[in-house]
């Protein structure tokens, strides 16, 4: 059964009138679609569009929106008084509440009064699109089109494909969302689809140090912003969120992976939520809210004092995904600097073996041998400070000297209790890894999955870009030392990038055979 182009939609419907209901309306009506926004409760589309139309003249005023598009966008932006208005619409989105039930029942309505080629969207965040099809008649019509919030701003969109979901109709909508200027990206319907599935190692390796009581929710924040170049820290952007509404998502993807141990929920976030305090909408979570100054806040160790005499600093091996931080050291006019080849990455100080953390364990790995591992950053360029820990052998003095490198090189050392992999890396290696598994399963390409990553839930980078900065073997070597350490199935490394770093070391080796001319 042929459908409409899309993109030469006259009538697209929006039923639902809340936040994410008006924003896609909006949306739809400002690209010239004659657009209807419906809501079983009238008022509500009328309250929504009056404080639409108050929310654009501002944009107006002040210069963001030209009056002609302000114009437009209310000439084609309807009120439906009844959902019979809807039958000829040829792309119906529906934004209600996020149950099952309720949005097969609203499908199966309109499949009653709209034609057979009406394509039926929905904005689920984390029902199976194969589901809801299940029982609407012509279910290759149904498909989700995932937008994040608020509609008009954020520019992911999520077009998820159900088993039965046409193809074509998939195809369409990538180029509606594009004339949309939105970046759409294509998934399988498997829970929590593309963002909502890879960003559950962000949540869950933050509680973990945090029920492991290696560090506080104010000073993790600051190293995930610092450090990981992250926009908010896990525990502000879970406040931010809702505790509640985090915690249901995170239970709602364990359950439909049938209880995958990567998605376990945490029993940190269980408390705050058994406790009430769910963040900023109840002025209570990891902080207070009740105040001018959110409580409590994160204050950087004081510089240590430079030294007055050159520092004898050997560098080994090459740190060929750090090469920034060497530079960093070359520029110092007060490091005395060495060069050795060497089949490792580390930075001699005295006795002491300063080295980026590959997920060991200083207390369990190096419990005989002063060694001192530090996490990564996203910019060694504008690093400001870094989370370190030492072995239990390293003395005071052996601290001290590792304090008076760093102040060389002007950077404060966060010293922190042992944690295999830190904080940034750990998260970073989790977040690829889960990518890895989404790749695995055929869910989505690996291009998408970054830009979903990074225009949906707001990272630096994507996943896969992070594994070429920090280069694919690293991250391998990352997860298998802490699968080693903590031996639970969430740390197992996955068979997609265990296979992407064998063809790779494969290549490599190809490149360095030395040609065979005959003589």
């Amino acid at each position: 059964m042929e459908h409409t182009n899309l993109q030469q939609a006259k009538k697209v419907a929006v039923i639902g009138a809340g936040t994410m209901g008006i924003g896609i309306a909006q949306l739809a009506a400002m690209h010239g679609h004659q657009t209807y926004i419906f809501d079983v409760d009238m008022s509500k589309s009328q309250i929504a569009v009056e404080q639409l139309k108050t929310q654009l003249k501002k944009r107006v005023s002040i210069g963001k929106m030209t009056q002609e598009l302000f114009d437009l966008t209310f000439l084609n932006l309807r009120i439906a008084q009844d959902i019979q208005q809807l039958a000829d619409a040829n792309l119906i989105i529906e934004a209600i509440l996020e149950k099952k039930e309720i949005k097969q029942n609203l499908f199966k309505q309109l499949a009653t009064i709209c034609a057979e080629t009406t394509v039926f969207a929905s904005n689920t965040s984390s029902i199976s699109i194969t589901a809801i099809a299940s029982e609407i008649p012509n279910p290759e019509r149904v498909v989700g089109l995932h937008f994040f919030n608020p509609a008009p701003v954020m520019k992911l969109v999520e077009i998820i494909r159900g088993l039965k979901t046409s193809h074509v109709i998939a195809k369409d909508l990538f180029a509606l969302m594009e004339a949309w200027n939105k970046v759409p990206v294509t998934a399988k319907s498997t829970p929590g689809f593309i963002a909502n599935r890879v960003a559950r190692p962000y949540y869950a390796e933050a509680f973990r140090a945090l029920q492991e009581n290696v560090t506080t929710p104010e000073q993790l924040d600051f190293i995930m912003r610092e450090c990981g170049g992250f926009a908010m820290g896990p525990c502000e952007l879970t406040d931010l969120i809702g505790q509640d509404i985090n915690f249901s998502v995170t239970q709602s993807v364990y359950q439909e992976f049938f209880y995958e141990p990567r998605y376990r929920p945490s029993l940190i976030q269980k408390e705050l939520v058994d406790a009430g305090c769910l963040g900023r909408k109840s002025h209570l979570g990891f902080y207070d809210y009740s105040q001018a100054e959110r409580m409590p806040k994160y204050n950087l160790p004081a510089i240590y004092t430079k030294s007055t005499h050159k520092l004898k600093v050997i560098v080994k091996g090459e740190w060929l995904h750090a090469k920034a931080f060497i530079q960093r050291i070359m520029a110092s006019s007060n490091c005395e600097i060495c060069f050795n080849d060497s089949s490792f990455n580390e930075i001699v100080l005295g006795d002491v073996s300063l080295r980026l953390s590959l997920g060991e364990s200083v207390d369990i790995d190096y419990a005989n041998e002063k060694i001192v591992l530090m996490d990564w950053h996203t910019d060694w360029t504008k690093a400001k400070a870094i989370p370190v820990v030492a072995s239990a052998t390293c003395t005071e003095n052996d601290i001290s000297s590792i304090n008076q490198f760093f102040a060389e090189i002007n950077m404060i050392p966060i010293w922190t209790k042992d944690h295999a992999g830190l904080y940034v890396i750990r998260t970073i290696s989790m977040l690829v890894n889960e990518a890895c598994e989404a790749v695995l399963h055929d869910v989505a390409s690996e291009q998408d999955i970054d830009s979903a990553m990074k225009y949906g839930v707001n990272y630096p980078y994507g996943p896969f870009d992070w594994a070429v900065k920090i280069g694919y073997n690293n991250i391998l070597l990352i997860l298998k030392n802490m699968y080693r350490i903590y031996g639970e199935e969430r740390y197992r490394p996955s068979l997609y990038l265990s296979k992407k770093v064998a063809l790779t070391q494969v290549q490599q080796s190809q490149k360095m055979q030395p040609l065979c001319v005959a003589g």
